[in-house]
């Protein structure tokens, strides 16, 4: 490899960054820290346009990183309702309680220190340390791995160990390229990132647009469709779980709290049980009334990172517990009212907002 691309790579998306790329981003006025590490978290696993948002409420909620630390874990993840990846949610306020426990209750800028803290990953803190104070990292998100995988011509899955490795050697490359101002490393992280999300998409790529065709071996060699290369296909296996929608003669619901750990951790939800004779079990062991009087409604496909599942509801109404349910840690009858303030994940969420004579 020469020189040569890596000398024109920085300067060439600085100057079109300057002139295409996004600076009207909430987080970006003011860019703080705090405001910057949490842009970077929402951004894992999700596109500005829908996490815009969510921080805008999440930050007029809790402004600052002590006010995160200082809030319930039920508010913080209501917060994040309908963003999905909740661990994202709860190592956000661990993170925050350990800042003020060790830092002072501010982020540390120090990179390791910065990975040291729950859900800050090598490029994530290297984001937030680049953005925030201007210091000077590499970052390899989804969008510089495509970039970088394509403009270098890398073959490999970037996900392996071996090709990310050669990825991380390059973007230090890059950030090591004296032609890169050090005042402007902020403006050069968002610029990497705003390239592949707006220019060397995942598909049909804008290459005619981008500042760095010239250079390019995917474009060079017409491989931008096969770069980066794609991960090896595996079918998700199909899960299948029964819903029980139980809501008693005042129209609350009955809401179970899902354990620390697993999908959904911690958030509340509908109960849950793996086949029709768990179900009756667990209707029969705290509800009374009839299980077959149960009206199933459609069932609801939802896609997790590792596997699919189908949810089947079935609802009961005018429903009565066997023993009183009082306001426990686990287990509880909710007003309508009531759900919005709390966690409770999206497919559940939309089957509440189901009507009532439905």
């Amino acid at each position: 490899m020469t020189d040569s691309p890596i000398d024109n790579f920085a300067p060439r998306l600085l100057a079109w960054f300057d002139v295409s790329g996004r600076h009207d981003l909430p987080w970006q006025h003011p860019r703080t820290p705090y405001r910057v590490w949490l842009s970077e978290i929402m951004l894992q696993q999700t596109q500005v346009k829908t996490a815009a948002p969510y921080f805008e409420r999440f930050v007029t909620a809790l402004p600052t990183l002590r006010d995160l630390s200082n809030a319930p874990l039920d508010d913080v993840l209501a917060l994040w309702s309908g963003l999905g990846y909740y661990a994202r949610a709860r190592n956000l306020h661990a993170a925050a309680k350990r800042c003020v426990e060790l830092h002072g209750g501010e982020l540390p800028r120090d990179v390791e220190a910065l990975t040291a803290l729950p859900g800050i990953g090598r490029s994530t803190a290297a984001a937030i340390a680049s953005q925030a104070w201007n210091d000077r990292h590499a970052i390899l998100d989804g969008n510089v791995k495509r970039v970088l995988s394509r403009y270098h011509g890398i073959e490999g899955y970037p996900g392996l160990p071996a090709i990310e490795k050669r990825m991380w050697a390059l973007a230090e490359r890059h950030v090591a390229n004296p032609q890169l101002p050090g005042s402007r490393m902020a403006d050069y992280t968002q610029a990497q990132m705003d390239l592949g999300a707006t220019l060397c998409t995942r598909a049909d790529p804008a290459c005619v647009l981008c500042p760095l065709q010239d250079d390019c071996v995917a474009r060079r060699e017409g491989r931008t469709a096969e770069l980066p290369t794609p991960k090896p296909g595996k079918t998700p296996p199909q899960r299948f779980a029964h819903v029980l929608w139980a809501e008693d003669a005042r129209g609350r619901i009955l809401m179970q709290r899902r354990p620390p750990t697993g999908i959904w951790a911690s958030l509340w939800t509908l109960p849950q049980a793996d086949d029709s004779a768990l179900a009756r079990e667990w209707f029969e062991r705290h509800l009374s009334g009839e299980y077959e009087q149960a009206q199933p409604l459609s069932p609801i496909d939802h896609a997790f990172s590792h596997y699919k599942l189908q949810l089947q509801p079935l609802r009961w109404r005018g429903a009565e517990s066997r023993a009183r349910i009082g306001d426990n840690d686990d287990l509880r009858w909710v007003a309508r009212e009531e759900l919005a303030s709390l966690g409770i994940p999206a497919p559940i969420r939309k089957l509440l907002e189901t009507p009532s004579d439905a």
